[in-house]
């Protein structure tokens, strides 16, 4: 990235030109003349000619004969009936958790169901069930956003809203990536 080079923002609808650089810290100017400043790694040049197009191959029968190479694949085809297999189903609402609740504060509550939460998870992955259906409840949502952080601290799952017309609003599925090597 230079001086005079039109960039926009990520994240944002600015664009402007960059008029000075310092360290890792970027000016630019948008559009209605104002300065503003971003780190460089906020920022994607727009200069078509920094732009290298090669769209004509040298050798078009090197490539022909490249695309007509079958490539081995080291993953397993999913049959259709493992993939729409129905999901584990897991309720967390406390009387189906433990016998008795009578005494136990909010926290404790929300500590308990966490863990059941947690655990489920984790036997979920070492069992290689890709589909976890999480059954929370519509509430003050507490747990909903509770059982959102602990989702996110995954790094081979996603989380969605359950079937509404299955579930309604309070449940949340877990769909896990299974690791491919494993």
């Amino acid at each position: 990235m230079k001086i005079g080079d039109k960039v926009s923002v990520l994240d944002e609808d600015i664009t402007g030109e960059v008029i000075a650089i310092l360290g890792d810290v970027v000016t630019i100017t948008d559009m209605d003349g104002f300065e503003l400043q971003y780190a460089e790694k906020e920022l994607v040049t727009n200069n078509l000619d920094d732009l290298k197009y090669d769209i004509i191959p040298h050798n078009i029968s090197e490539v022909i004969s490249e695309k007509q190479t079958k490539k081995k694949t080291n993953f397993k085809k999913v049959k259709s009936k493992v993939r729409n297999l129905p999901p584990m189903e897991v309720d967390l609402h406390i009387h189906h958790l433990i016998p008795k609740s009578k005494g136990l504060n909010n926290f404790e509550i929300l500590n308990i169901q966490l863990e059941e939460a947690k655990r489920q998870l984790n036997f979920a992955i070492s069992k290689k069930i890709q589909r976890i259906v999480f059954i929370h409840g519509v509430g003050e949502g507490v747990l909903r956003i509770e059982l959102e952080f602990l989702f996110k601290r995954y790094e081979n799952l996603k989380f969605y809203d359950a079937d509404y017309q299955k579930y309604g609003i309070g449940a949340t599925e877990v769909y896990i990536f299974q690791n491919k090597n494993a």
